[in-house]
């Protein structure tokens, strides 16, 4: 008997030195699995955007008081927008240009909301260097030799929809992603 009790403490032993072993393979596992984590949470969460630039991922702009003929500049992102009130005068000229004439053919349908093609909104950044046209707010007059915008850095004359009809920009000035929200209010962004 001693010698069966002999050889089934050694089966006991194995017994126990195989749990024993699977349980320090899973807590190192565990461990290097959180200790991963714990290195690889700071490196993804700071690619993440600031409060400050989620802050300006949308802009809301009150049109209320922009009239006929009028337009505001006013920011988004940190560059300028520009929003235009058209008048019927202004979509009817800017409708009576054929659209494949132009360096960057687009209609004025195109570059606006169907329900609200009367509001024109574009980056107020011209497409050759990235200077700021000037435009009807600034002194009130409408600059450029068609209604529109004129950049003052290198001469580039935009229409009233904000096409580029001479100079040397390649494109007209860019229209962001836009919705109104309301009769009143436009959410760029």
């Amino acid at each position: 008997m001693d010698h069966d009790a002999g050889t089934d403490a050694p089966a006991v032993l194995d017994g126990e030195g195989v749990r024993r072993r699977d349980f320090i393979n899973i807590a190192a596992v565990s461990a290097a699995g959180v200790g991963g984590l714990t290195v690889l949470y700071p490196l993804i969460s700071q690619m993440a955007p600031s409060a400050d630039v989620l802050a300006e991922s949308s802009t809301e702009v009150d049109i209320s008081a922009i009239q006929p003929g009028q337009a505001i500049k006013t920011v988004f992102r940190k560059q300028p927008v520009f929003v235009r009130n058209l008048t019927a005068g202004e979509i009817e000229a800017a409708n009576a240009v054929d659209a494949a004439s132009l360096r960057d053919p687009q209609t004025l349908k195109e570059r606006t909301k169907e329900g609200h093609e009367n509001w024109l909104i574009t980056m107020g950044v011209c497409t050759h260097l990235g200077c700021i046209p000037m435009g009807p707010f600034d002194g009130g007059t409408v600059l450029g030799e068609f209604g529109g915008y004129f950049c003052p850095c290198h001469g580039s004359h935009y229409d009233t929809a904000a096409r580029v009809r001479k100079g040397p920009a390649p494109k007209n000035l860019e229209v962001p992603e836009y919705e109104f929200t309301s009769d009143t209010v436009v959410k760029i962004g």
